[in-house]
């Protein structure tokens, strides 16, 4: 043992994650490392005089959280924009749109997030003339809360020459209404793009999404403004007990303002960027992906993934089905990617030695990501890919013991379950349709046939806090009497946001478990969680918060 601890935790009911030793009630850091796991008898030696003692108060410490699946730039940009979470009705809209609009007098286009499906009507589609009874005289965006949709008014769609309709790719739609003209929905990145073109307040963030550097460059000026912003949402992961983040889209300058924060002593989580390489790229594409990973590797800032899209969401028919929509016969929406396309990036990125994660939620969509990743093995052989599948909303039966065989992670977000904390069951669960409603977000029928399942947020979809996530996971009750129970247990629950989240990134060798030797990554909770009613974990709070040894947050 070392002669005195940096940390010292004490007085508490420590989950430490690993089968040796479950639990205890005190653990020392020294350095970066977590130096003993024990009782507070067995670690009294530790403390010297210039050991900072925490007293966790009989309350929980876990290993800090591994957020798997999540949009660092975007949600925490978008916190600066119009938020529509909670507006319901087209009066409340136009208060809050209205006053938005008066204080951003100067803003090309005003874009508001967060808004619901249903938030003028439970059965009618939002359009531009809804909008336009609360802003009709300058460009209007909001986005809905999956990113996936977005509706713009009149003088938006006008002023991007998109009114009258275009043609913006596969899988991407701007809906139109039988007068000849758009509605105002806009389905999909490529449909929003001209719109969100209006922006004067830089809009960077979705350069991730693309998959593209920022054209023409930031000046100096955005580029400090940016780095603010990416600081700004690493704060706020530190203050939820997050330690470790898992992007979900990014580029090299992403990667590049990261690491001058790193470099500052200010990158309060362990970050992952990955390539995104969209399906309008070309394959050799990938050798950028390679240049990332070779060039930020360390156990603070990493690339080495590249990340795809297969298809979009349920609530916009965009999603892909093996068999039709079940609210609309002869539709099963339009893969992003051709089968032959997307398993020749698979069998190239796997060649590379790069770990592949790609969006699929439909049932088609899995079942297509599967071939690719098969046909990566037949060409280069079985090796530990951990190759990832992202949301796995609805997985077709006879997959499912494919992505267990074939090693996938499924990534999974225990927020998005219609009817779970307080997701409104429609549109969803109609287009879904009753037969396949055993095999979606199935997250117990995963686990029984084996597969590792790593929960998240896809903030800024759902709600960051992994608290939330967890009190999601274990409350979620089923859509009729008849379906099978998908909830999941507290400690399973806490696994899936720690140590497999950990695995997914192949890290469980250093961060998700609190053993000795292990990375110092810990957040003491405000209450001890196992005596804590389920339908109330989202109320606890990390009260502190270390990563790789050092306080990131201290409430």
């Amino acid at each position: 043992m070392p002669k005195s601890a940096d940390l010292l935790i004490v007085n508490a009911n420590v989950l430490t994650m690993s089968d040796g030793r479950p639990r205890c009630d005190a653990l020392a850091i020294v350095g970066n490392k977590i130096a003993a796991v024990g009782s507070a008898s067995e670690l009294a030696e530790l403390k010297g005089p210039s050991t900072r003692l925490i007293d966790a108060q009989g309350c929980t410490v876990l290993p800090g959280f591994v957020e798997s699946h999540m949009h660092l730039f975007s949600g925490a940009d978008g916190q600066r924009l119009l938020q529509l979470g909670d507006v319901q009705g087209l009066s409340a809209f136009k208060k809050v749109a209205q006053t938005y609009a008066t204080a951003n007098p100067q803003a090309g286009l005003l874009v508001a997030k967060g808004s619901s499906y249903t938030m003028f009507s439970e059965s009618e589609p939002i359009t531009r003339n809804q909008l336009d009874e609360a802003i009709p005289d300058r460009p209007f965006i909001m986005v809905a809360y999956d990113h996936h949709t977005a509706w713009a008014n009149t003088i938006a769609l006008e002023k991007a020459g998109v009114l009258n309709g275009r043609d913006v790719g596969v899988g991407n739609e701007i809906v139109m209404g039988d007068d000849g003209l758009a509605t105002g929905e806009l389905r999909e990145t490529k449909a929003m793009r001209p719109v969100m073109a209006l922006r004067t307040d830089g809009g960077r963030e979705g350069y991730g999404m693309k998959g593209t550097e920022p054209q023409p460059g930031p000046s100096s000026a955005e580029r400090r403004d940016d780095r603010e912003v990416l600081e700004a949402g690493l704060r706020y992961c530190a203050e939820l007990g997050i330690t470790s983040i898992h992007n979900m889209d990014g580029n090299l300058y992403q990667l590049e303002l990261l690491d001058e924060i790193r470099r500052a002593g200010e990158l309060r989580c362990r970050t992952q960027i990955p390539y995104h390489l969209t399906n309008v790229m070309p394959i050799t594409n990938l050798e950028q992906a390679s240049e990332m990973h070779r060039r930020f590797s360390s156990p603070m800032l990493h690339s080495g993934r590249v990340k795809m899209f297969m298809d979009g969401v349920l609530e916009s028919w965009t999603a892909v089905m093996l068999e039709d929509y079940a609210d609309r016969p002869g539709h099963r929406g339009d893969p992003l990617f051709s089968a032959e396309h997307f398993s020749e990036a698979a069998i190239e990125a796997d060649r590379r030695g790069m770990q592949i994660s790609v969006h699929a939620i439909g049932d088609g969509a899995v079942h297509r990501v599967l071939n690719g990743y098969e046909a990566a093995q037949r060409a280069n052989g079985r090796r530990d890919s951990r190759h990832r599948i992202e949301h796995v909303e609805v997985i077709h039966p006879s997959d499912i013991a494919r992505l267990v065989d074939l090693g996938v992670v499924a990534s999974m977000q225990p927020p998005h379950p219609p009817g779970t904390m307080g997701l409104p069951l429609e549109p969803t669960v109609s287009r879904i349709g009753e037969a396949r409603w055993p095999y979606s977000y199935a997250w117990r029928t995963l686990w029984n046939a084996g597969a590792q399942i790593a929960f998240s947020s896809d903030w800024p979809v759902s709600p960051l806090a992994p608290m939330k996530t967890i009190q999601a996971a274990v409350t979620r009750e089923p859509w009729n009497e008849q379906l099978a129970d998908q909830r999941a247990t507290l400690y399973e629950a806490l696994a899936a946001c720690t140590k497999v989240g950990a695995y997914a990134n192949f890290t469980e060798d250093s961060i998700g478990r609190l053993e000795t030797g292990m990375l110092a990554d810990v957040v003491v909770l405000s209450d001890d969680i196992e005596e804590t009613a389920p339908g109330e974990l989202g109320e606890v709070r990390p009260v502190v918060t270390i990563c790789d040894g050092q306080i990131t947050y201290e409430a």
